[in-house]
């Protein structure tokens, strides 16, 4: 069986997971759909591989000036900090900030001397970076996907260009191989095997042709637990680390 590469393909194997066609999953369509959704939307707000650090270049216009905020992609889903381009040539060779590390590398020696030396400047001149160029204060909300200012966007003007540094959903349109992480799998499985014994529960102690009993609650419990340990799974293993602004 050809590995999932599609929404469908998705929900295929997770049927054929719980027993289909073999055995009748009873889940409505619906239902499956809205497990998927639930699936797809944990695993990106959670799982580092639905995510790719990115880096994004928006040209300021003079609404973004006035509202002190930039509308970004739905697909944004966190945001650790904004840098600014300066485009104006020739503007390092009056800027003091670039003389001051210019000089620190000559006043030491320059960067040839060695490995631990040329360490040492580094971290020095990140100080330096960090003192000069202060970052600065930025709000993300997802739902309303803005990016917000709250000092305004200072010197800058319409037409000049910043950077955002950001996470971005992988697009599942184009990689479509995010539908066969192994992962995502487990989970949309359990996810549908906890919405079957929900549905199966009002049958509890039905006797069926053969003499076989249903037992919707005991699958639904053994669903709510593996979704339990998938869950404490990504928090330990997969989750992004907790360093910028979630939305």
């Amino acid at each position: 069986m050809a590995k999932p590469n599609s929404r469908s393909t998705l929900q295929d194997h997770c049927l054929r997971a719980l027993g289909a066609p073999v055995i009748e999953i009873n889940v409505d369509e619906d239902q499956l759909e809205d497990r998927t959704d639930d699936a797809i939307q944990f695993y990106q707000e959670y799982h580092s591989d639905a995510v790719i650090r990115t880096y994004l270049k928006h040209e300021l216009t003079a609404t973004d000036i006035t509202n002190s905020y930039i509308t970004v992609s739905d697909s944004i889903t966190s945001v650790m900090r904004m840098l600014k381009i300066n485009t104006t040539a020739g503007n390092a060779l009056f800027d003091v900030g670039y003389h001051m590390r210019l000089n620190d590398i000559f006043m030491s020696g320059g960067l040839a001397s060695n490995i631990q030396s040329y360490e040492q400047k580094l971290q020095h001149l990140s100080l330096v970076e960090h003192q000069l160029n202060t970052e600065e204060h930025i709000r993300f909300n997802r739902h309303m996907n803005r990016l917000h200012m709250d000092e305004g966007f200072g010197d800058l003007v319409a037409g000049q260009f910043i950077v955002i540094e950001c996470m971005e959903i992988v697009n599942s349109a184009t990689y479509t191989d995010v539908f066969n992480d192994a992962y995502l799998k487990k989970y949309l499985t359990a996810l549908v095997k906890r919405q079957w014994g929900a549905n199966m529960m009002k049958f509890d102690g039905f006797q069926l042709p053969g003499g076989i009993t249903m037992n919707g609650r005991q699958m639904f419990e053994d669903a709510i637990e593996e979704i339990k340990e998938l869950e404490e799974e990504v928090r330990l293993a997969w989750m992004t680390p907790d360093n910028f602004l979630m939305g």
